[in-house]
């Protein structure tokens, strides 16, 4: 199964959705290793970028080792989208993506996100100014509409098309449906049905099993796996394995587990320096423990770490107890 991006082929048809907060260099990074063959960065503002690019470094850093990758916008006038798309494209992404989806309040507020999708001629006259602006491939990432009752994913499907967008990603919820509930995956066949161009499914894609159902129910050129790829990198070797049809690996236990966040967060030092890797990766140690005995109290610990160090301890600390905790079951009669 492969996805065809304009020149871009990925096989299979597997990606690192975009995440704000989540997806920045270290985690593709991550991801990277564990098989995902396309990543996207974080969203960035196309004002932030157009006005006052230094105070994107991080969210714009990356490296030979990601490709190919998409680097997403979010804005809604058509100039300013177009300007800043030639700004990445200067700086060598593989291809740009339009956020038509974010569902945060501030971000709905201004126009931008998956407010667009309430204004569909908009929409179209952001496609066709970025899809001249720049020769790299520019695809889009869209949700079913704003509600159930303000379905507009058809209409922006084919103006897509028609402004010579090169692929569409379709999460199968609405706008005011956020994260709740669960993805329409028959909006995504439909779509598929639709367009000549290819399409992503997007939306409770968790491991091996609902990649392939979607796959086989949606007729999609691919998927893209989100929320379930927090603290679990994993589940791209997982799911890679399965569409390319041999049998997936095992979960990772408790020590690789805590390895791998300890990488994390040398990476996340490395990318922006100790107090704000630390910050961030508070959220991130308590998705990779999250299965195992004890996390709760874990989490608690992690939270209040200040340094690096002392994140790397109650880490260690905590592999330690889940082993013995497992290994106490083991001899229980």
């Amino acid at each position: 199964m492969q996805l065809k991006i304009g020149p871009i082929n990925v096989c299979p048809g597997l990606a690192l959705a975009p995440m704000a907060g989540i997806t920045d260099q270290p985690f593709r990074l991550l991801a990277k290793e564990q098989g995902c063959p396309l990543v996207y960065s974080e969203m960035i503002s196309a004002k932030g970028l157009y006005y006052n690019p230094g105070r994107q470094r991080f969210l714009l850093h990356f490296t030979e080792a990601e490709r190919p990758i998409g680097f997403q916008l979010f804005g809604s006038d058509p100039g300013i989208m177009a300007a800043a798309a030639r700004k990445l494209e200067d700086m060598g992404v593989d291809f740009i993506d339009l956020n038509l989806g974010c569902p945060t309040p501030k971000v709905v507020r201004n126009g931008d996100g998956g407010a667009l999708l309430r204004t569909p001629e908009l929409a179209g006259e952001i496609f066709k100014a970025v899809a001249e602006a720049v020769s790299c491939p520019v695809t889009v990432k869209v949700r079913k509409g704003w509600d159930e009752g303000e379905i507009s994913v058809f209409e922006i499907a084919a103006r897509a098309e028609a402004a010579g967008l090169k692929a569409i990603a379709v999460h199968g919820r609405t706008v005011k449906q956020g994260y709740s509930g669960h993805a329409d995956w028959d909006i995504i066949r439909r779509i598929k049905e639709s367009v000549s161009i290819p399409v992503i499914g997007n939306g409770d894609v968790v491991c091996p099993d609902s990649a392939e159902a979607m796959l086989s129910s949606c007729r999609c050129d691919g998927v893209m796996i989100a929320r379930a790829a927090q603290g679990n990198p994993w589940i791209f070797k997982a799911v890679k394995a399965r569409l390319e049809g041999s049998r997936p690996p095992e979960a990772p236990g408790i020590d690789q587990v805590v390895e791998m966040a300890i990488k994390h967060l040398s990476l996340l030092t490395e990318l922006k320096g100790e107090p704000a890797a630390v910050r961030e990766m508070r959220s991130h140690a308590a998705w990779y423990i999250k299965s195992f005995p004890g996390a709760a109290s874990a989490r608690r610990k992690l939270v209040q770490a200040e340094s690096r160090q002392a994140m790397e301890n109650l880490l260690k600390e905590y592999s330690l107890y889940v082993r013995k905790v497992l290994s106490e079951k083991k001899e229980q009669p």
